[in-house]
């Protein structure tokens, strides 16, 4: 069973600079893994298996936010693109737009890495 929380948050200056450069590396990731997808699919006809890992090397800048909501950024863009195989009348991944997307993204608990003390929440490099 899973379980969901949401919340709103109220950040620091510091938090809401590294809350944007997270959204913005998640949406970034996702369009190069969809485009590389995309650019090996019209060569060789072969589904891509591509990593986050895989772009830390190029983008330094992939290093600076949250491993795992990279990873979610995978597990998302897969799905997608499995669901559209499977049934097309789903329609094909889409671009992420700075401007018409929802700036969000997905973690998960790792040995304790996200806390909630009271009023608080402690999320992965966000202090």
């Amino acid at each position: 069973m899973n379980i969901a929380y949401r919340f709103r948050i109220y950040p620091t200056e510091e938090q809401k600079i590294l809350l944007g450069k997270t959204f913005g590396c998640c949406r970034f990731l996702y369009n190069q893994m969809l485009n590389d997808k995309i650019q090996e699919y019209k060569k060789s006809k072969t589904m891509l298996k591509n990593t986050p890992a895989m772009y830390k090397k190029t983008y330094s800048f992939l290093k600076e936010v949250d491993s795992l909501a990279l990873a979610n950024v995978q597990l998302h863009l897969e799905k997608a693109y499995k669901n559209f195989f499977r049934d097309p009348k789903v329609g094909f991944p889409r671009f992420k737009s700075k401007h018409h997307s929802k700036n969000s993204y997905t973690t998960n608990v790792v040995n304790g890495n996200i806390l909630v003390e009271g009023n608080r929440i402690r999320l992965p490099k966000l202090k």
